[in-house]
This record gives C-alpha cells, structure tokens and sequence, in this order.
C-alpha cells in the first residue's frame, strides 16, 4: 500500500476540453511513455469544477464520466435521448463522454467532482462517504477528497487526517477495507485492466 497526501496548492488548473470553464485536476493518469500529456493520451482523471452558467459539455470520445454534484443544487444534464437529474448534491450519474449534453441550472451555479475514465483502459467507481462505517477497497487506484472541511478515515488498522480540500491517494496492490472517521468525503475509484 502507497499513500500521497495530494494538496490543493499543487492541484493544476486547466481550460474545459470545449474552452467552456476551468476545472482543477486533482489527479490522473496518461498512458506510459506518451511524449504529451493531452485528451488522447489519459487514462483517467479525478477532477473538480464549477458550472456557473447553462451550456454545452465537452466531447470527449470513447471517455466514460461519472459526476456528483457537491456544492449548491439544481443541476440537470439534457441530452436528445435521456435526462440524468443531479438536482440533489451526492447524487451520483454516469453517461459516456461522446453524448451531447446541455446542462440546466435551476437554482444557480453548483460544484461538481468528474471521474473520467478512457472506456476498455480503465473502470470507475465513485461514491459520497457521509456516514462512518467500513466499505471494501479493491486492488487499485482510490481517491479521498475532503471535499468540505477536513475529514479523517481509517484504512486497514492506519489513521489517516485529510486537512479540507485534500485529497488522500490510496495505490493497493490488494484488497483492503476503509472507513471514515468524521467529516464528509467523496471516494473514487479506478481499477487499470490489463
């Protein structure tokens, strides 16, 4: 088990992929050996971004995205087939990245954390901790972000203090169990397939 304490001071900031905002990268991962780190060559990315205005997403071909908003409410996400409705915050939606999406904003701008993943290089798993209590942890890439304040969790028999707006990097070799102690925390997960 390897662990980083990944700090906002150091997270980078970068234009949407349509130039539509910015969102903070807090972590992610390129292909091994790519001479440039760009869209074509990640594997998978945890990031967080304000939506302060309705508008298109970003095409993002053969990337599957998982989103939650955690910070105000109201959000929709409108495609021509389907709606995904994220108007509670910690409410979890998945879509693939080549689907045109308009969002609506019903009570203003809200915060949302994306975990991307490019389809067939990875699998994504992503989860609100609110409440204490122990989850199973599977050999892989796993993320804790105190998204509001500073929150504290306990991975196998070690304790670890994640100050607010950190983010906890956790690389398992195998499986292992994670709980939160206090505060409030949004996990997630990526398993490399071979």
């Amino acid at each position: 088990m390897k662990t980083t304490l990944l700090k906002p001071e150091h997270y980078t900031r970068s234009p949407w992929k349509n130039g539509g905002g910015i969102f903070t990268d807090i972590a992610d991962a390129h292909r091994a050996g790519a001479p440039v780190k760009d869209w074509d060559t990640l594997l998978w990315r945890f990031a967080s971004t304000p939506i302060v205005a309705p508008g298109p997403f970003s095409h993002m071909l053969g990337i599957d995205r998982l989103q939650m908003v955690v910070g105000g409410r109201g959000l929709v996400l409108k495609s021509p087939t389907q709606e995904f409705d994220e108007r509670e915050p910690f409410t979890i939606v998945r879509f693939a990245g080549e689907l045109a999406i308009v969002t609506e904003l019903e009570a203003g701008p809200v915060e949302v954390v994306n975990l991307m993943a490019r389809r067939g290089a990875a699998e994504i798993e992503l989860e609100a901790l609110r409440e204490p209590g122990n989850r199973s942890l599977f050999a892989g890439t796993h993320l804790v972000y105190a998204v509001r304040g500073d929150c504290s969790i306990r991975l196998g028999d070690e304790h670890f203090a994640i100050p607010g707006g950190g983010t906890l990097k956790i690389e398992l070799t195998e499986p292992s169990r994670l709980a939160l102690t206090s505060g409030l925390a949004v996990l997630g997960s990526i398993r490399i397939l071979a």
